[in-house]
């Protein structure tokens, strides 16, 4: 399947799979022979692409004391597979895809083209709008290979419509990120037009180190050089607009759930089966076959079955994500019906009662929730064994691991049965999968609700806010986010209708920025938007910490190599499925088809007591694949994921064009936790230590864990596993009050307002110990709960309090009359 993608969904794996966050790769130094540039470079062996991977770069002689501007580049890029004048490369200028100046390159009938290229988000980058510009110093193109030497001028920072960064030379090293694919661009002479097919040849990042050689008094004459002119030929532009379908009149909903995914499908079958009407709103397309999806691999055609339903390809989407990764957030989230539920590996663990207690506040308790847990489980009840053969394939790379932890002392459980033996305990892992498929909420809350007459689906619309009268919701506006979405307001149901949102960690926490709730440097920024015309008034904003208490599992790969260990090329699944491994699937739902990309597991535990007292949590998931500079084959990449106990926290922020940023990363700001991360590396390397003929690469043999995690960098790049929770926290500290952390009560209510509610991973305190599903969907079910349990909102009568700081009751009020501020803390029906 063709893709415009390729490159960022190539990148977002090379950000949390393949980056060098260890020390620095030191350079190879060449002179190009045509023009004596002298480069610095790096390189990327054919193990890890075919044909390799060169980039180069010289810079101004005094740079590596006074930040340049510019650079002169050297890329050697393969066309290996399908000759000359094929295939593109791609190159960010920090590592990651997202909000960093890219560079693509390509040849066509002879010559190579290059675009400045950028993106805010996991979609097909936009044309760079800044002041950078690429001239020509020397290309050449035959049948394997093309290169090219060129001047980039104000490259090194960038700003894309208000989204800013660089590369400062004086550190003398730099974060570069690479991928490389076969097919050719789309529109390859036009370079303002391309369209990039999907990356199958390669992606990494190196942290590349600068030595001396990269500055050279000869730069100024060598950039003068810069002379080439390259033809272009454009055909003109073709733009389309998305068609959109108007709100129906004369209709409203007594619940609007915003968000198909963990939280939003739950709570809308259960809000739906309490006999109220509902309407959930989800800005994706169908993705399971079950629901209406379509797209597929071509082995595939001829059934039910989309993408998303086989087990096995559920890690394309690290590499082919357009259309499905959602575009205005700059991490990786799942924009079409089951959000993340819909993409990931399936993950599914009974909850461990400990996070629950430790985490949320009373109300929400493990006995708490000890009935949403008992529901949610019988409704999704999970499997370690998923192909239904009941066989477990490919289990070398998992005996492996788990002979050394045996030795260690360490106990294998039944992570379904024996959720609170979470330390120094090890299990196959479980899934979400039903009948060895995708399973999960698609297939069992969504199913039910579609079959009641009381609940309405509507795919492919955005929610782009609610509709307001001070804190009582009247509605919410829609935007066609794809053909056929709808465009409008849709109401609720006067006086008693309510709108739960349930639109992921960034989407709701967006949702209410743009709908005036948050900071108000964040609503600051909504105003100075294209919102600002029609943002509700600066009079009625409600400041809440939205945004703030991000959290994620800090991710800590390593890695080990094993001749035991068996590697399966799930990616090659895709267009070339081994036949038997292809008809077990097709016909019995069994085979390593029927399991995780990449071959998860083994799963283990252990928990680390720091010099704070706080208990915090280590799960470490393996998977048979390497990563770094270790290619697949022999070896195993084990993440470690801090989690219940970190202390760190982080914060979303909006870009001037109302893009999430995580422009606050929540990894490792307390010594306890970095110390918790390397006590777990440091025991894992001992209960390994005599496995006869595993071989360490990350951390190298004889390298401390302690020396190890002190040269990683803390970046989102290299730190995340893309569980992010937190940003609408929950919490009985009301956030409208100094010093107040939450945003949402334990109701699930938005402080502030009487009918306004979050259900999704953005509410939680704090990451818990395992992947995070089940905990959302065991929250939507409690959180359904409690609001069917609020009593029915009425209005109020004349002269009565209807807001305020600290008023927490009905804000409506009864015809013809309206609520008024007389002060801070207190508003009148009048």
């Amino acid at each position: 399947m063709r893709t415009t993608s390729g490159f960022l969904s190539g990148l977002a794996a090379a950000a949390s799979l393949l980056s060098s966050t260890f020390a620095q790769t030191a350079p190879n130094t060449f002179t190009h022979p045509g023009t004596g540039i002298v480069f610095n470079t790096w390189s990327a062996s054919t193990a890890q692409t075919q044909g390799g991977f060169t980039l180069g770069m010289a810079l101004p002689s005094n740079a590596l004391t006074t930040d340049a501007s510019e650079f002169i580049g050297y890329l050697e890029c393969s066309s290996a597979k399908n000759g000359a004048n094929s295939g593109w490369c791609g190159v960010s200028l920090r590592g990651a895809m997202t909000n960093n100046l890219l560079i693509t390159a390509w040849p066509a009938g002879g010559e190579v083209y290059t675009n400045l290229m950028f993106a805010t988000g996991y979609a097909m980058p936009k044309n760079y709008a800044g002041d950078a510009k690429i001239t020509q110093i020397a290309s050449s193109v035959n049948a394997t290979h093309f290169t090219l030497v060129f001047r980039c001028q104000n490259c090194l920072s960038w700003n894309q419509e208000g989204v800013t960064g660089g590369i400062s030379t004086s550190a003398k090293g730099a974060q570069f990120g690479w991928v490389q694919a076969f097919p050719s661009p789309g529109n390859p002479t036009c370079p303002t037009q391309i369209t990039l097919s999907q990356h199958d040849n390669g992606m990494g990042q190196w942290g590349a180190a600068f030595d001396s050689n990269i500055a050279n008094p000869s730069y100024t004459a060598w950039a003068a050089k810069a002379t080439k002119t390259v033809s272009v030929s454009c055909a003109g532009p073709s733009t389309t607009s998305v068609v959109s379908t108007p709100v129906p009149t004369g209709v409203s909903f007594d619940y609007i759930v915003v968000g198909g995914g963990a939280g939003g499908i739950p709570v809308a079958d259960k809000l739906s089966e309490s006999g109220k009407s509902v309407l959930l709103i989800e800005k994706g397309f169908a993705s399971t076959g079950e629901h209406g999806g379509t797209l597929k691999p071509e082995w595939l055609n001829g059934t039910s079955l989309t993408r998303f339903d086989v087990p096995g390809l559920c890690n394309q989407i690290w590499v082919d994500s357009d259309g499905i990764a959602c575009s205005d957030t700059d991490q990786m989230a799942g924009c079409v019906l089951g959000g993340g539920t819909a993409i990931n590996a399936g993950l599914w663990y009974k909850p461990y009662t400990k996070d629950w207690d430790y985490l949320f506040p009373t109300g929400w308790k493990a006995s708490d929730v000890a009935g949403a847990t008992s529901r949610a489980l019988s409704r999704i009840p999970g499997t370690s064994t998923p192909s239904q053969d009941g066989k477990r394939y490919l289990q070398q790379g998992f005996e492996v691991i788990t002979s050394g932890l045996r030795a260690g002392g360490w106990k294998e459980v039944d992570a379904l049965k024996d959720n609170d033996q979470k330390n120094r305990t090890y299990a196959h892992t479980p899934y979400m999968y039903i009948g060895g498929q995708r399973g999960g909420p698609l297939a069992t809350y969504l199913v039910s609700a579609k079959k009641r007459s009381n609940f309405k689906l509507w795919l492919n619309t955005a929610v782009k806010r609610v509709i307001r009268e001070g804190g009582h919701i009247t509605g919410v506006e829609v935007e066609a986010f794809r053909n056929g979405g709808y465009s409008g307001i849709i109401p609720v149901t006067t006086t008693t209708g309510r709108v739960i949102l349930s639109a992921g960690t960034f989407g709701s926490a967006k949702i209410l920025l743009r709908s005036g709730i948050g900071p108000k440097d964040q609503l600051e920024v909504v105003k100075a938007s294209a919102d600002g015309p029609t943002m509700i008034s600066n009079s009625s904003w409600i400041n809440l910490p939205v945004g703030h208490n991000l959290d994620d599992h800090t991710n800590t790969d390593t890695v080990i190599q094993h001749n035991n260990v068996t590697f399966y090329d799930f990616y090659a699944a895709w267009t070339n499925p081994n036949t038997t491994d292809k008809n077990l699937y097709l016909n019995g739902r069994s085979g390593i088809l029927a399991q995780a990309a990449p071959n998860i597991g083994p799963m283990f535990w252990e928990e680390i007591t720091g010099a704070d007292g706080i208990v915090r949590q280590l799960q470490w998931t393996s998977r048979v694949e390497g990563s770094f500079d270790t290619p697949n084959g022999y070896a195993m990449t084990m993440s470690q994921y801090l989690g219940r106990g970190a202390t760190s926290r982080g914060r979303m922020t909006l870009s001037p064009t109302l893009n999430t940023v995580v422009s606050d990363v929540p990894y490792l700001k307390d010594a306890n936790d970095k110390a918790a991360v390397v006590q777990g590396i440091a025991n894992l390397q001992k209960a390994l230590a005599n496995v006869k003929g595993l071989t360490w690469a990350y951390p190298s043999p004889g390298q401390t864990a302690a020396d190890y995690v002190d040269k990683q960098p803390v970046t989102y790049q290299s730190r995340r596993s893309n569980h992010w929770m937190g940003t609408n926290k929950m919490g009985t500290d009301d956030g409208r009050s100094n010093g107040g952390t939450s945003v949402v009560d334990t109701n699930t209510r938005v402080w502030g307002t009487d009918n306004l509610y979050v259900v999704d991973a953005s509410i939680f305190p704090g990451v818990p110990t395992t992947n995070p599903t089940a905990y959302i969907v065991v929250a939507a079910e409690h959180a359904a709960a409690k609001i069917l349990a609020q009593p029915a909102n009425a209005a109020v009568s004349r002269w009565g309090q209807c807001g305020g700081l600290t008023y927490n009751g009905s804000q409506l009020c009864q015809a013809p009359y309206t609520c008024q501020r007389q002060n801070d803390y207190y508003w009148q029906c009048l």
